[in-house]
């Protein structure tokens, strides 16, 4: 690349010597969450990754793709840019997890008005700490340079995360029934959704996002950056101590109400006790500020369970003891019922 540069595209405000020096920052980061199946290593035109299918009768690739969303602009105001890269890698992780699939590798998509290699640095970070808490390997991504598109001091952040799972081991619901009992694993607050109604409801003063707020123990700012939880590790100790997992949900937008019911089949309802579980302090102010009846606060947050289980009732108090030695708080919040409503919250 010493030879790479162009006077007219700089003058257009893309600085390609930027996204050299950005690359030589990210690569010893992205090289540390290597694992096994990585082949070659970052600068070409594809990740590459040979996965481990030794044992499997019919291997099933999982993939998951999203971003951080409005969430990014809390950390524009707070100038932190190092744990919003933990919330994509989360929010893609967790949902494949929700198929019985392990992530092998995940890859980024970072887009900025102007690049700035010590930012993109703080971002890479993040997502490097999000590939390690997964037991992913971070294996490529792209970093777009977008003048006009994005102010100087904005990105946007994405990626995608693909996992492995054999058929006959996938989590798909199908084993539900009547008299099973939910398992609600605790959320790190809001986690990475929702941030449009947040910021709407407590605004965008700088000031106030640093603002130490007593009820939240820290600065009102730091309590919305608190990074998504990463469940992977939750599910691949359940299963590999034995117990079964019958569905799996990962709560983002919409709440308990709406992805509950993504993991039931017809005829069986959740009925989930919303008093079975502490609501963080966050739902709460954010509730009260914004005068937002319970049920829309249900319909769109957490509200502190970020991963839901379906377990046998037989199998609770072992699931609780695996669970409590991966670092999870878990609480039983509810069984499945006969029912057509998908999910009850009483």
């Amino acid at each position: 690349m010493k030879n790479s540069h162009s006077e007219s595209y700089a003058a257009a405000g893309v600085d390609v010597t930027a996204g050299y020096e950005a690359v030589n920052r990210i690569k010893p980061l992205v090289e540390s969450t290597y694992t096994d199946g990585v082949l070659g290593t970052l600068g070409g035109f594809g990740g590459l990754f040979a996965p481990d299918v030794e044992g499997m009768k019919k291997p099933v690739l999982v993939s998951g793709t999203d971003g951080v969303g409005t969430k990014l602009k809390i950390a524009f105001l707070m100038n932190k840019h190092d744990t919003v890269g933990i919330d994509c890698v989360a929010m893609c992780v967790n949902d494949i997890i929700c198929s019985g699939a392990l992530p092998m590798f995940f890859l980024d998509y970072v887009a900025v008005g102007r690049n700035q290699p010590e930012r993109v640095e703080q971002i890479v970070a993040g997502v490097t700490e999000g590939c390690r808490q997964a037991r992913c390997a971070l294996i490529g991504g792209e970093t777009a340079e977008m003048p006009g598109m994005y102010g100087e001091e904005e990105y946007d952040l994405a990626g995608f995360a693909v996992g492995l799972v054999d058929q006959e081991k996938m989590i798909d619901g199908s084993a539900l029934q009547e008299g099973d009992l939910l398992i609600g694993l605790q959320s790190n607050g809001l986690h990475s959704n929702g941030f449009s109604l947040v910021r709407k409801v407590l605004g965008e003063d700088p000031d106030v996002l640093r603002t130490h707020v007593p009820e939240l123990g820290c600065a009102l700012g730091e309590e919305l950056l608190k990074p998504t939880h990463i469940y992977v590790r939750a599910i691949k100790c359940l299963r590999e101590r034995g117990v079964t997992v019958k569905a799996v949900s990962h709560i983002t937008g919409g709440g308990l109400y709406e992805n509950v019911p993504r993991m039931m089949k017809e005829g069986l309802t959740a009925v989930i006790d919303t008093t079975a579980f502490p609501i963080p302090p966050i739902f709460e102010l954010i509730a009260r500020k914004g005068s937002i009846p319970t049920r829309d606060m249900f319909n769109t947050f957490n509200m502190g369970i970020g991963l839901v289980i379906a377990i046998p009732k037989e199998e609770i108090g072992h699931a609780k003891d695996v669970l409590a030695l991966a670092g999870e708080k878990a609480y039983i919040i509810g069984s499945i019922a006969k029912g057509a409503e998908g999910v009850i919250l009483k």
